[in-house]
């Protein structure tokens, strides 16, 4: 005899949605996976990173090792120079909001919402030499939910409503974005979710008023 295992059903999960289509919306599911209904999802916010000096620069030091860090935003970061140094110096670090993240001191990585190393030059830094560091926007897709990544899907925003094979490519989905109660017990983890990586990822939903029973 053949053992046949029934799958969670569509929207099985939900307890209660709001009228209308209001808790529902379309999704691209990103390519390469395979998603079953009830699963938390997080949305790809974030791109590449990549830094440059800012002309005008008299210092010609270099930036390198650029790269989104987890919190980062989609924008310009702005380093600037606030304490000149020989052969060194400390850069103040912006986010795209002109909110202070942090200090770098040159040949020193620096690791926040952004990552990077500012390397000496030949020439010295003065006060004012500046670089900038650009955070591509992110395709805006959903994945699997993993606080792990660091594109803007290690946030949990929504949880897929009807399961979605995108192995062989983008498939369009719809997700539970907001204003709904869920069943806790028929959600979908990541492979490894522990207990406190499940209560992160419920208190994120919870901001956009999905609530867990």
């Amino acid at each position: 005899m053949t053992e046949l295992t029934e799958e969670q059903h569509a929207g099985e999960f939900i307890v209660t949605e709001a009228n209308g289509s209001l808790s529902r919306e379309s999704a691209t599911i990103l390519s390469g996976q395979n998603l079953k209904a009830g699963h938390v999802l997080g949305k790809v916010a974030v791109g590449t990173a990549t830094g440059a000096a800012v002309s005008g620069n008299t210092g010609n030091g270099a930036i390198s090792a650029v790269s989104a860090g987890a919190t980062a935003k989609a924008g310009v970061y702005a380093t600037n120079l606030i304490e000149p140094a020989a052969n060194g110096g400390t850069f103040s670090v912006e986010d795209p909001d002109g909110v202070n993240v942090g200090t770098a001191v040159v040949g020193t990585p620096f690791a926040g919402p952004v990552n990077f190393t500012i390397a000496d030059g030949a020439t010295d830094f003065v006060a004012g030499d500046r670089f900038a560091i650009t955070v591509a926007a992110g395709s805006g897709k959903y994945k699997e939910y993993n606080p792990a990544n660091t594109d803007g899907s290690q946030t949990a925003v929504a949880i897929l409503y009807a399961s979605v094979d995108a192995t062989g490519g983008d498939t369009e989905g719809v997700v539970i974005a907001r204003h709904a109660e869920v069943n806790a017990e028929e959600l979908i983890w990541f492979s490894g979710a522990d207990a406190n990586q499940k209560a992160a990822g419920l208190a994120q939903l919870k901001t956009y008023d999905i609530i867990a029973r």
